[in-house]
C-alpha cells in the first residue's frame, strides 16, 4: 500500500488483490574582434605662396649694379590632420548558462532525505499497515499489510466478511482465495514468490539501489497531477521495470507504472500517491489510487494507521501445515 514497495510485480499482486500502482551550457559569446581605426585621408595642401620678384632699380651714374633678386620663400611643410579614434564596439553580455540536469545519485539521496532519512529507514524491522479499499458504490473492503525482514510479506483482504490471504515467507508462497471458490489454502506461482518478496523489502527498490543490484535511469521530466516530476526507469535484479515518479519539489514517490499479463493479455498498472505523513519521523501515504489500462474503474485505498516495528512471529508468513 505504501510508497515504499513498488516493484513491477507488485503490481501484480495489487490486481489479484483489488481486482476481485539540460540542456548543454550555453558557450558565452564571444566578443567581437574591434574595428580597425580608418587611415585618415590628409587634408589637401595649401598651393605654395609664390612672391613676385622685385623690379630692377634705375641705373645710378656711376657704374650700375646689378640688383640682388628676391629669394623665393620655402613652401611651408603640410601638417597631417589629427587621426579619428575609432567607435568602441559594445561587446555582446555573456549567455546564461542552463543548470545541468541532478544526477541520479543526486535525486535518490534527496528522496531517501524526503522520506527521513537512511538511518531511520533501516531500522524498520516489521512493519503493518491497515486501510479501508473502495472500488466503487457498494464495494469496499478493508485491508492490512505486514512486512518483515528479510523477504516475508502478509496481506489480507476482506469483503462482506471474507477474507483472502496472501503470504510469503520469502521462499515459498501461498493464498487462501475463497472468494474465487477455494476450498483451502493454494500454492503461489513461482514468479508470484518472486513478486512477494520484492514487495517485502519496506525501503523499496530505489534505496540502496545498486547494492540491490537494480539500475535506475533518468528518463527526463515530466507532469503529474500538474506538477513538475523527475521520471526513472528502474530495472530490478530480477530483470523486471517500473518507471517511478517524483515530485522535484518535495521528492515524494507520486506515481509508479508496469506493465504486467493480467487475465492472459498485458495492461499497463499505475499506482498514484498522496497525503503524505510521517509515523515516527517516516513518511508515508495514506492514499493510493490504483489505475489499469482498459478499465473505468479505480481502487482507492486509504491508509488509517502504519505501526513501525510491531511483534510479528514468522508462523504468520509461514505455509500453513
Amino acid at each position: 500500500m505504501s510508497a515504499c514497495g513498488g516493484s513491477p510485480r507488485g503490481h501484480r499482486t495489487a490486481a489479484l488483490l483489488f481486482a476481485a500502482l539540460l540542456a548543454a551550457p550555453g558557450a558565452l559569446a564571444a566578443p567581437p574582434t574591434p574595428a580597425a581605426p580608418a587611415t585618415p585621408k590628409p587634408p589637401t595642401s595649401p598651393a605654395a605662396l609664390t612672391v613676385p620678384t622685385a623690379p630692377a632699380a634705375p641705373a645710378p651714374p656711376a657704374t650700375p649694379t646689378t640688383p640682388t633678386t628676391p629669394t623665393t620663400p620655402t613652401t611651408p611643410t603640410t601638417q597631417s590632420a589629427p587621426a579619428t579614434p575609432a567607435t568602441p564596439t559594445t561587446q555582446a553580455p555573456p549567455a546564461a548558462q542552463a543548470v545541468p540536469a541532478p544526477t541520479v545519485d543526486e535525486i535518490v539521496g534527496r528522496y531517501v532525505a524526503a522520506r527521513g532519512g537512511i538511518e531511520k529507514l533501516r531500522s524498520i524491522q516489521t512493519l503493518r499497515e491497515e486501510g479501508r479499499i473502495h472500488a466503487g458504490p457498494g464495494r469496499n473492503g478493508l485491508v492490512t499489510r505486514e512486512l518483515k525482514r528479510p523477504g516475508r510479506i502478509r496481506i489480507e483482504f476482506t469483503v462482506q466478511g471474507v477474507t483472502e490471504v496472501f503470504a510469503s515467507d520469502g521462499k515459498h508462497g501461498w493464498k487462501v482465495t475463497p472468494l474465487e471458490g477455494a476450498k483451502g489454502p493454494e500454492r503461489l506461482p513461482d514468479d508470484e514468490v518472486v513478486d512477494a518478496r520484492e514487495n517485502a523489502d519496506p525501503d523499496g527498490p530505489l534505496v540502496d539501489w545498486k547494492s540491490k543490484g537494480n539500475q535506475v535511469e533518468l528518463v527526463g521530466r515530466e507532469a503529474v497531477d500538474g506538477q513538475d516530476a523527475y521520471k526513472l526507469k528502474i530495472t530490478l535484479k530480477s530483470g523486471g521495470t517500473l518507471t517511478a515518479y517524483l515530485d522535484v519539489k518535495s521528492m515524494h514517490l507520486v506515481r509508479t507504472e508496469a506493465d504486467r499479463k493480467l487475465r492472459g493479455r498485458m495492461v499497463k498498472i499505475e499506482r498514484t500517491f498522496g497525503d503524505f505523513r510521517k509515523t515516527d519521523g517516516i513518511l508515508f501515504p495514506h492514499l493510493v489510487e490504483i489505475r489499469t489500462s482498459g478499465r473505468p474503474q479505480v481502487f482507492r485505498v486509504v491508509v488509517d494507521k502504519v505501526e513501525l516495528n510491531p511483534p510479528l512471529s514468522d508462523a504468520r508468513f509461514a505455509p500453513p501445515t
